[in-house]
């Protein structure tokens, strides 16, 4: 396929080769996809040439319009022989789930674990200390390591103050959220292991 954003966009590239190319492969328009994915025309060209951001939202939409799975459109995306996959510095896929605003950063660090998703990793990045967060739940357990920055964190009646080097973990029906900013930018690393396998969350962190 023609990745000619592979250098500067190399996920984006990847993802908008393949949605392309099953397009072509199944005799579709970009009016027949974006129709069947409820997306517009102008936004399914802009994910097909690597000139835009994708929700996961969104690229499940996608993946349905073209009767494949989710996983099916990350397959073979930056997977070596040993079966180890590398996400360089900057190249985690910048996603947006429900419930987060514009400042409010997630950037996925793994990609296609098959049909049962068991975990997910974000890095995160909180840059307007004004922003109000509202409480997120979701099943399993969820991890968080501060890297940078200092933050209250909630879950459920208890807040914890987090600075550089804690890490806090609490299951994920518990409703948790940020809950004040005291030093910016803030980064920190979230993961969330699903006891289901399968399990797919709309909200996180």
């Amino acid at each position: 396929m023609n990745d000619k954003h592979e250098s500067s966009r190399p996920l984006e590239s990847y993802l908008g080769g393949t949605i392309r190319d099953l397009r072509v492969q199944l005799g579709l328009t970009i009016a027949d996809v974006s129709e069947r994915a409820g997306i517009s025309r102008g936004m399914l060209s802009k994910i097909e040439n690597a000139q835009t951001a994708t929700s996961l939202d969104t690229l499940e939409q996608i993946a349905n319009a073209l009767g494949v799975t989710l996983s099916r459109l990350f397959r073979n995306y930056n997977v070596p022989s040993g079966g180890a996959q590398l996400v360089k510095r900057g190249q985690g896929m910048e996603v947006v789930r429900r419930g987060t605003r514009s400042g409010h950063t997630y950037h996925l660090l793994a990609y296609d674990q098959g049909p049962n998703k068991t975990f997910e990793p974000f890095l995160i990045t909180l840059q307007d200390p004004g922003e109000e967060f509202t409480a997120f739940e979701h099943p399993g357990t969820e991890f968080i390591h501060m890297i940078e920055g200092k933050l209250e964190y909630r879950v459920g009646d208890e807040t914890y103050l987090l600075e550089p080097g804690d890490s806090l973990t609490f299951r994920g029906e518990i409703p948790h959220r940020p809950e004040k900013m005291h030093s910016t930018p803030i980064q920190f690393l979230a993961i969330i292991h699903y006891d289901t396998p399968g399990t797919d969350p709309d909200e996180d962190a």
